[in-house]
Order: C-alpha cells, then sequence, then structure tokens
C-alpha cells in the first residue's frame, strides 16, 4: 500500500480521498483492507519474534506475567503446548502463602550472586527459579488467570486446569489469587482495588527516583485499571471455572456497579485518573481531572463497563489527543501529560515512558475492542500507523516518542501478540 493510502485511510490526507464529486470513499475501506499486505506481514513478524522465547524482549531476563498474557495465544501457534503450561506453572509454583503472584521470574543459574533482594521469591516447588513482585502493581494475579483462560480457549485444554501444583490444583490456585487481591487489595469503603499512584497502567510510582515498591511514601489509590483487570479476570475465571461463578458472580455484579459509579466521571465523559484512599502526591496545580487514561479506557471497554456510545466517545477523545499532542497512534498513555519533574523517575518526563509515551501494548487493545464492538472501519483505520512502524523499524519496539520514534525492547512480545490478536479479529470479521 502506498504513502497516500495509508494517510487517506487514516484520514490525515482528506482531499485526496474523495471521489471527484466529494463524497467520501469510506465504503471502499474492505477492498483497501483485502489488499493490504502489511496486515500479514506483521502477523508473519509477530510469530517469529514470539517463536524465539517467552522473556518480554531482548531488553528483558524476566518472563512476565503482565507480557506473557498478552501473547499466550500467538505463543500457542508457535510453541508446544507442554512449554506454554510449564510457563504458567512456574508462576504457580511461586505463588506465595497469602495467594499473590509475582510479576516475573528468572533463573537462578542466570543470575550473578544468586538470590537478590530483587529476586527475592523462591519455593521448592521451583527450584530454579527465582521470582520477584513489584508491589505498586495490582494486575499480576489478573493477568494470570486471564493467560490462563487464553491459553485454555486457544488449545481446548482443560484438563489443564486440574494439574497438581504441589497438592493444589491450578483452579484452586487461581481462586486463591483472587482471594489475596480480596483480602489483601480491597478497599471497604468503595468496594474496589486499590494499588500505588502510577501513570494510567503503569508500574512506576512519583515518589521514588525507581518506583516500583509499596512503603510508607506511597500514595494510596483506586484507578480504572486494576478494577477492569480484575473485572476481566472474573468473566474469565467463571467461564472456565464455572463451579466458581456462584461465588463470584455478585462480586463481579459490585465491582462493575462501584467502578462506573466511582471512577467515571459523567460530565466530561472519561473515567478519573485516581481516586486517593488519602492524599495526591501531585503538586496542586496539577488538576490530574483533565488527565485522559487511554489505556485503563481500553480495559474498561474490554471488562464490558462502556456502551457503544461511550466506546466511540472514547474513540473520538482519543483521535483528538493524539492530534493535540502530535503524536502518531491511539496508543498514547495519556493526555495532557503530567508536567515535569512530577515523577521522580527520570525516564517519566512529559511523553517519556508510561507519562505520555505511545504504547501499541495498549493500542493494540483499543483495536481488539473496536472490533468487538462493531467499529471495525474505525479500528482498521487506527491500526495504519502501528502496522507501518513495525514494518518501517523492522521490529516490535516497547514504546514510542512522540514523534515516533521507537524506544525500549527491540523485540517487544507483548507488542506482536496485541497486534497479531487485533489484526486476526479484523480478518476474521470480513470472511
Amino acid at each position: 500500500m502506498n504513502k497516500i493510502a495509508l494517510l487517506c485511510i487514516s484520514g490525515l490526507l482528506l482531499s485526496a480521498c474523495s471521489s471527484p464529486n466529494g463524497k467520501s470513499t469510506d465504503e471502499s475501506w474492505t477492498k483497501q483492507m483485502a489488499a493490504d499486505s502489511s496486515l500479514d506481514i506483521v502477523k508473519e513478524k509477530a510469530l517469529q519474534i514470539v517463536k524465539a522465547g517467552f522473556n518480554a524482549g531482548d531488553g528483558y531476563s524476566e518472563v512476565w506475567i503482565r507480557d506473557y498474557n498478552t501473547f499466550i495465544t500467538v505463543a500457542t501457534k508457535v510453541h508446544p503446548h507442554q512449554i506454554i503450561k510449564d510457563q504458567l506453572l512456574i508462576f504457580f509454583q511461586l505463588q506465595e502463602a497469602d495467594g499473590n503472584i509475582a510479576d516475573g521470574f528468572v533463573t537462578k543459574a542466570s543470575m550473578k550472586g544468586g538470590v537478590s533482594d530483587y529476586y527475592s521469591i523462591t519455593n521448592e516447588l521451583a527450584p530454579p527459579y527465582a521470582g520477584h513482585k513489584n508491589t505498586v502493581e495490582t494486575d499480576q494475579e489478573t493477568s494470570l488467570i486471564q493467560a490462563v483462560y487464553k491459553y485454555v480457549k486457544a488449545t481446548g485444554d482443560t484438563a489443564f486446569l486440574d494439574t497438581l501444583v504441589g497438592t493444589t490444583s491450578v483452579k484452586q490456585r487461581m481462586a486463591q489469587a483472587l482471594d489475596f487481591l480480596m483480602k489483601h487489595r480491597y478497599n471497604e469503603k468503595y468496594g474496589l482495588l486499590w494499588g500505588a499512584t502510577t501513570a494510567d497502567w503503569g508500574d512506576v510510582q512519583p515518589e521514588h527516583d525507581w518506583g516500583v515498591h509499596l512503603d510508607e511514601n506511597s500514595h494510596l489509590a483506586i484507578d480504572i485499571y486494576d478494577n477492569a483487570m480484575f473485572l476481566i479476570a472474573l468473566d474469565n475465571f467463571m467461564e472456565i471455572v464455572p463451579e466458581e461463578a456462584a461465588t463470584w458472580k455478585p462480586i463481579r455484579k459490585q465491582f462493575a456497579t462501584n467502578t462506573m459509579k466511582y471512577l467515571w466521571d459523567d460530565q466530561h465523559e472519561k473515567f478519573i485518573p485516581h481516586l486517593y484512599l488519602t492524599t495526591s502526591p501531585f503538586d496542586s496545580s496539577i488538576d490530574e481531572n483533565k488527565i485522559y487514561y487511554h489505556g485503563g479506557t481500553a480495559t474498561a471497554i474490554e471488562a464490558n463497563l462502556l456502551t457503544k456510545d461511550q466506546i466511540k466517545t472514547s474513540l473520538d477523545k482519543m483521535i483528538a489527543n493524539v492530534k493535540a499532542s502530535g503524536a502518531a497512534t491511539i496508543g498514547l498513555t495519556l493526555y495532557p501529560t503530567y508536567p515535569e519533574g512530577s515523577f521522580k523517575n527520570k525516564g517519566m518526563h512529559p511523553y517519556g515512558y508510561q507519562n505520555g509515551g505511545d504504547w501499541t501494548w495498549f493500542g493494540g487493545r483499543m483495536i481488539q475492542q473496536l472490533v468487538k464492538n462493531g467499529f471495525e472501519k474505525e479500528a482498521y483505520e487506527q491500526i495504519q500507523p502501528m502496522l507501518e512502524r513495525v514494518i518501517v523499524n523492522n521490529g516490535f519496539f516497547e514504546w514510542y516518542t512522540k514523534d515516533n520514534k521507537p524506544k525500549g525492547s527491540g523485540t517487544f512480545r507483548g507488542e506482536a501478540g496485541v497486534l497479531y490478536d487485533a489484526i486476526t479479529l479484523l480478518q476474521e470479521h470480513k470472511k
């Protein structure tokens, strides 16, 4: 597809996209998609990247559950299913007594000096491995449950749920992970889960130079991403372990109601960034409620929290944010950004990393939800710049700057996974 065609579909060159009588050629998008080789090119690249391993990318030695969750479906197409199960089982083998799940793991043999303060999670059930947990997050447990669900749906291997880890089955350990959230991350007042203050779905809090561990300086808050991930996990769990539905269905209903009651700003048709349990860590001059969270909104749509009209409004706001910021795609984490100095972590400057960086890892999830909710044309329009930069840069990069320069890992499997799934949804819908 030529550059004019790419600009035409993405709505950036309207003068070249009209017929002589001035009418839009929007109805031709399905023909354009059928002839668009970039879809299959990117899918094949994604398969090759995922085939090469399970760690998050070339910048990481760990297998991270929040990443694995987003490329496990692709992994089932290029890896023996036993190897995929083995990776999932390590997370359950490292599960701690209270039910919590580690962020990621490495082999002890790969670590210089053995177990460290960072890789401190060990278990006799997994002697070769050590794990770590970024405690500012509240998505490790829900990511693992979603990953198990995707594995089972992709393979039909329901027997995996009865696999014993120690003396406890996988499905029982999934329930224990949910119990951990209800016992240790549940706020009674609002009936929702809490975590540390981060930027949208991020794992960096503002109070520290690195910012991944809860301590006495952390500002606890409730946000849309954590609670939407919980709702998705509940839906997944009840579908593949239906005998648990009686326990979790009322909780699911409560969380959905409270999420919209406390986090949705009806006047501005958006989710508020944070509901603070005490105070905000940000300067009082920052009007945080003006900030729009792209990733959390996409996750909320996946959790079936928004109506079709609200999804369309959300997309319109994302597109407007992209135009106002000068970014390339709706993977823009948030807009406007937090001002310089809001985070002690130097990488969290405006339009850096998770403070307005452009992440296909979440933009691709929004594409998936657009297709699933009947916005196929819009999905095809918005995926175009994501596909183009994979081809131009010959790789799947972790994130992109405002001017579309690639940053971070150059083999980011999370991006490969979400794009593969998004493309597959588009292609299957039009068969």
